[in-house]
């Protein structure tokens, strides 16, 4: 794979943060940042999208896939698509803020 298409695909393994109870949670306890992510990205993939898109060091990466809840509308059942969340754990002195504290 080329240089370009390799910077390419990169930019487009991370869909964007996954704000939740448990995921702040993560972030205070163990500085873990938690992303949505395609359903084909590699732990290593979404490790050097991280550092090169928010410049930052990562220690550790966990992927998680989440199946798709089935729901109903009406009458009619429906399926929410599958997903994939990363944990990202960030070095120590790291810092990635997405909300942006006063």
């Amino acid at each position: 794979m080329s240089s370009v298409a390799n910077q390419e695909r990169l930019m487009q393994v991370i869909i964007g943060p996954h704000i939740s109870e448990k995921s702040t949670a993560a972030a205070e306890a163990s500085n873990h940042v938690v992303f949505r992510v395609r359903r084909d990205a590699t732990k290593p993939e979404i490790r050097a999208a991280v550092e090169q898109l928010f410049e930052v060091k990562v220690d550790d990466v966990s992927v998680v896939n989440v199946r798709g809840k089935t729901k109903r509308f009406g009458q009619r059942r429906g399926k929410q698509s599958s997903w994939k969340k990363a944990y990202v754990r960030l070095a120590a002195g790291q810092d990635l803020d997405f909300i942006g504290s006063e």
